[in-house]
């Protein structure tokens, strides 16, 4: 689904993602983990558009999409989420769905104006994809609730429903964890599964809880000082003298879990 090639991006002499090739496989839920400073958003930042690569090719699903701008790899399936939400927070979780999808109709004037019938029916199927999306997620009891209202973990559902708004091929997720407690982070984890088996969307998703990346990942992929550390299994991760180092400074025989 993605191909990374040779992608570096510097900040003057900082050399935030230096030279970077990785896959990320259709249809996988790929974990991407390293130590902070490591380059793992940044990475997500040069994929995702927000910034322009230094070097280096990006391929979506073949298509060669270096130096796309959001919005344009938006519109080609590619999406991702932010470590904060960004959600509007004086609108409801029902509306907030609702003006994900790009091009609507009643974006335009004119369509207001002479095509009213189009506008409200157009409206009326996105508020109903809206309501599948909430029925989905379990989120029912939300529906008219204000986003600024919201947990810090009903807040990532959200983002995460947002993505199901629109036809997604492959969704980014920052640190998804960040700030959830651990029923909602295993309904968050539960949902991203289902998407992966019944809808088909591919995932990579940072994030440095190791019990949540063993149950959800495969492959994982390491990065340290701006570089591919290395990719495998959990258990491989787990092992490996290198990343055991990356993480602890140390080459002592540690697990992961003594870093959380």
């Amino acid at each position: 689904m993605i191909s990374v090639v040779g992608l570096s991006k510097y900040f003057g002499g900082i050399h935030a993602v230096d030279d970077v090739s990785l896959n990320i496989e259709k249809g996988s839920i790929t974990g991407l983990i390293g130590p902070n400073g490591a380059g793992k958003t940044t990475l997500f930042n040069v994929i995702a558009g927000v910034f322009k690569p230094t070097a280096g090719e990006v391929y979506l699903d073949g298509e060669d999409v270096t130096g796309l701008e959001p919005h344009q790899l938006f519109n080609k399936g590619l999406l991702r989420t932010f470590q904060i939400a960004h959600e509007f927070s004086t609108l409801t979780v029902l509306e907030n769905f609702m003006v994900v999808p790009g091009d609507q109709a009643g974006e335009q004037l004119r369509h207001t104006w002479f095509n009213f019938k189009e506008v409200r029916e157009s409206e009326e199927r996105i508020r109903e994809r809206a309501r599948e999306v909430i029925e989905f997620l379990e989120i029912s009891h939300l529906e008219n609730e204000l986003a600024g209202n919201l947990s810090g973990g009903q807040k990532k559902l959200l983002e995460l429903g947002r993505t199901m708004m629109v036809d997604a091929k492959i969704v980014f997720l920052d640190e998804v964890g960040a700030g959830v407690n651990r029923t909602l982070l295993k309904t968050i984890g539960t949902s991203i599964q289902r998407l992966n088996e019944e809808r088909g969307y591919t995932f990579c998703l940072i994030e440095h809880d190791m019990d949540f990346i063993a149950r959800m990942c495969n492959p994982v992929i390491v990065m340290a000082d701006g570089k591919l550390l290395k990719q495998g299994t959990v258990e491989e991760i787990k092992s490996d003298e290198a990343v055991i180092e990356a993480y602890l400074g140390t080459g002592r025989k540690h697990t992961l879990e003594a870093d959380a």
